[in-house]
């Protein structure tokens, strides 16, 4: 009866760990839209998915190179065919994301290419670090500014001093 019982509590373990690799599957579809740096809509059973990039942060619309984040990131995903590893949801229910093209990983050339931060606050992937150092040293995309502002910074609100 031991046996039986163990083989029980094994088969149960089995069929959770099944369901949480279903939770968290792979999508797959051609990319319909680039809202920004770091945002896509990824066509999906013809509904479109939002997605967002995970563990990167890209410049704010309104911020410096905030269009030329979101004009690199379409160059390389806008209606082309993309695989996301689903890491979840956001707070916004966007799908949270490392998106591939033809087994590139996209988040990472959006930091190599100066176009993203590490989103240190999410971030896992430590060579996602060094990609980023390596941007910031040889001054590509945004860090050839002389003084970068990190969009969690600039998303931040604005203190109003009062004279």
């Amino acid at each position: 009866m031991a046996a039986a019982g163990k083989a029980a509590r094994v088969f149960f373990a089995l069929a959770l760990l099944v369901a949480a690799g279903i939770a968290r599957a792979e999508l797959a579809g051609p990319v319909v839209a680039v809202l920004d740096g770091d945002t896509i809509d990824v066509l999906i059973d013809r509904q479109p998915v939002r997605v967002r990039l995970a563990q990167i942060d890209a410049p704010e619309k309104r911020q410096a190179f905030g269009t030329r984040a979101r004009q690199a990131l379409a160059s390389m995903v806008f209606q082309q065919s993309v695989k996301v590893a689903d890491a979840g949801r956001d707070r916004y229910g966007r799908v949270l994301g490392t998106v591939f093209v033809s087994g590139k990983n996209i988040n990472a050339a959006m930091v190599e290419q100066g176009m993203a931060w590490v989103y240190r606050q999410y971030a896992k992937d430590q060579a996602l670090f060094a990609l980023e150092n390596e941007a910031h040293k040889y001054r590509r995309g945004l860090w050839v500014d002389a003084n970068p502002v990190a969009p969690w910074e600039f998303r931040r609100p604005k203190s109003v001093t009062i004279n």
